[in-house]
């Protein structure tokens, strides 16, 4: 039977609606004026058996309100017609106006505190803010169907990025830069040919970036070893013009004037990607959420002049960039991720120079974050490929000639489930929690397919840059998009947070213990085999996701609370853990943790990462190293969250020290006031076999080391 809704679109029935509806009325009524399920499935039954292929909405409302009548429940009648009248109120309400007020007038603070890389004081912020409330507001009343968009607002799933729902974009991508610099594109009706130099490779590239940014919502990534052969470009050119000006040089002359000059492009043209992409505004409100990927692979001809690209961005990342108050500072972006492979992963191999420099950098600056080629391998078929953005990752595709491809991929969208909610229900009932779990991953398809079929007739004229132009695909004007949405080649990605509360819940224990994990594995694979079930039913990309959003932690916990009280280890603490994560406060020492973690990554092959907090480890990078090493071997994608100071006063970041009188003092300003600064909590920073100590004196070590 198919159901008119009021807005004349033509939906299966969904008897769920009902058995919601009349319950949710007879929550509202004294217990002798309610009815019994038995009851609420004759309901449901009657409807059924009147075997009518098409019904107006209102008319089995109709219905319903009669049989209430019939069974003498005049009072649930009553409520279930109130609730009926106040779900239309709803549905017509505009939402709008006080969260755009209050954005104009900077008083939303959860718009404020949504995206830490955008300000909502800034004009251009506000009218993406503004276009965004706009688009959430369409999408929970009219695109989404009712029953999704309710899930979202309890907190039983979120569907991710609705302030861009109501535009025919997606979420995140692999730039195909290769085929954007080889082959030339047009931007903003200009033709643009490919670079003769590593210097205007990297202008491009950066232009590239913004224009992508400004056409999608999520992070991109370019993968940094296409430009090398942009170096050699430079250097032939270098060595032409120094033989054609001076004749009287030797081979070897040339040679060395030649590097020389290729050392100051190679500084010139990173410099130009870091700075070109920190002052950048896309039509987003931010800087681009770029990844740049960094490989050296043993097959690649330009792999030397890569390696001098690698050392230069982790040389300059090292460094920072200078903030208004002329402190270094770290940049947001680009955001790097370097990949530990056996030339570099610290056995004695040809480029362990730049991998001790990259942990230098991780040491101060937190990036770049580290990807294991050997695990990667493991995990993927044979292949190392970076992430889109961040975290989320691709599925092996082969092309029609059977070769990988993974540059000129996407992902159409998120949707992530908030499985201590599961818990929560199932009231410690493992049987019942199955079959809540299995009826809340089947509305999150159901969620993940309105995005895919929001994106279903988009022409290539909504985003050249993507469409026309390379970055994804070199369609014709006019041409539909959809041979690269119905097939595995962009994914649909399935979220999920909260394992170790989850645990709790069900088990009583952490999912570090032996029962714990035991179940937490189970839980891990039952998510990933409906993915795997979806994309056999479907033909599409469904993939499994360890959800990056740290905001939907605290979202979920909040809903949560407000709903079902106060709940030990589960809703006291204001946060869920993100996706398969140890909780924060269990004692755990680095390795363990990584190697922990590291059966969870397999499985969620649509995206994953783990970290561990680490005091600021400037000190003892051998520590890091140690770490670094361990990663390589066990965990196929990891990264650094070190602890440092900031200083309000003038910016800057680093170790505030404690001076003689155990006061907190900024290096930089030399600032005392606590109101004024961030100061990180200091810890013995044991990470396995090292052991790092804070402090100047004797008194300070006994007083800091301990806290």
């Amino acid at each position: 039977m198919k159901v008119i809704k009021r807005d004349g679109k033509s939906v299966d029935f969904d008897p769920e609606k009902i058995r919601v509806a009349i319950s949710k009325a007879n929550d509202c009524v004294a217990e002798d004026d309610r009815i019994t399920d038995r009851q609420i499935e004759n309901i449901i039954k009657y409807v059924m058996g009147l075997k009518k292929r098409r019904m107006l909405v209102e008319d089995i409302q109709d219905i319903i309100e009669e049989k209430l009548m019939a069974l003498n429940k005049y009072s649930l009648a009553r409520e279930y017609i109130t609730y009926r009248y106040t779900r239309a109120l709803v549905r017509k309400a505009n939402t709008t106006d006080e969260s755009i007020l209050s954005l104009i007038k900077n008083t939303n603070k959860e718009l404020a505190e949504e995206n830490s890389n955008k300000s909502t004081v800034l004009a251009s912020t506000q009218r993406d803010y503004i276009a965004g409330e706009v688009s959430r507001d369409l999408t929970r009343r009219i695109l989404l169907p009712e029953k999704i968009s309710e899930a979202h607002d309890e907190g039983i799933l979120h569907f991710h990025d609705a302030d861009y729902f109501v535009q025919p974009i997606f979420n995140c991508c692999l730039i195909n830069i290769e085929d954007m610099l080889d082959n030339g594109m047009v931007m903003n009706g200009k033709m643009i040919e490919s670079p003769k130099s590593f210097q205007v490779a990297c202008t491009v590239t950066t232009q590239i970036i913004a224009a992508v940014a400004s056409n999608q919502y999520g992070g991109q990534s370019v993968d940094v070893s296409h430009l090398g052969k942009y170096v050699k470009k430079s250097r032939d050119k270098f060595v032409r013009n120094i033989k054609k000006n001076h004749k009287d040089l030797t081979k070897k002359q040339i040679e060395e004037l030649a590097d020389e000059r290729v050392k100051d492009e190679i500084k010139a043209g990173v410099q130009t990607i870091q700075y070109q992409i920190n002052t950048l505004m896309t039509t987003n409100g931010q800087s681009p959420f770029v990844t740049l990927f960094m490989h050296l692979k043993d097959d690649d001809k330009y792999i030397k002049e890569n390696a001098l690209i690698f050392e230069e961005i982790l040389r300059q990342r090292y460094e920072g960039i200078k903030n208004e108050k002329g402190v270094y500072v770290t940049p947001a972006f680009p955001k790097l991720v370097y990949v530990l492979d056996e030339n570099n992963n610290l056995s004695g191999g040809e480029y362990d120079y730049l991998t001790k420099l990259a942990i230098k950098c991780s040491a101060k600056r937190m990036y770049p974050d580290y990807i294991s080629a050997k695990k990667m391998r493991e995990n993927y078929e044979g292949n190392v490929f970076s992430p889109m953005g961040c975290r989320s990752f691709l599925s092996p595709w082969k092309d029609k000639d059977g070769n990988y491809k993974f540059e000129g991929r996407f992902n159409q969208g998120v949707v992530s489930i908030n499985l201590p909610q599961v818990g929560i229900v199932a009231e410690k009932d493992e049987d019942k929690f199955w079959k809540i779990f299995d009826e809340r991953l089947e509305l999150c398809k159901e969620a993940l397919m309105c995005r895919h079929e929001a994106l279903l007739g988009t022409l290539s004229d909504t985003s050249p840059i993507h469409w026309q132009y390379g970055a994804i695909a070199r369609l014709k004007k006019g041409e539909k998009i959809d041979k690269y949405l119905n097939s595995t080649y962009s994914t649909l990605s399935l979220g999920y947070i909260g394992i170790y509360e989850l645990t709790k819940l069900i088990k009583g224990v952490s999912h570090t213990t032996p029962e714990g994990e035991e179940f937490a594995i189970k839980v891990m694979k039952h998510m990933r085999e409906k993915c795997d079930t979806w994309k056999k039913e479907t033909g599409l990309g469904f993939a499994l996701y360890g959800t990056p959003a740290e905001s939907l932690c605290y979202r979920f916990a909040r809903i949560d609370k407000e709903r079902f009280g106060t709940i030990k280890d589960v809703t006291d603490k204001g946060y869920y853990t993100n996706s398969y994560h140890v909780d924060v406060r269990e004692k755990i020492d680095a390795f363990t943790k990584f190697k922990f973690e590291s059966q969870f990554q397999p499985i969620s092959s649509g995206g994953c990462i783990s970290y561990v907090e680490v005091p600021n480890m400037e000190h003892n990078l051998k520590a890091m190293a140690d770490v670094v090493k361990f990663i390589y071997d066990n965990i196929q994608y990891a990264e650094f969250n070190t602890k440092s100071d900031f200083c309000h006063e003038c910016g800057f970041s680093g170790e505030i020290t404690i001076n003689e009188d155990l006061e907190w003092e900024c290096p930089n300003c030399g600032n005392k006031d606590k109101k004024k600064m961030n100061v990180a909590r200091r810890t013995c920073g044991y990470l396995g076999e090292n052991f790092w100590n804070v402090g100047k004196t004797k008194e300070i070590k006994a007083r800091v080391t301990h806290l």
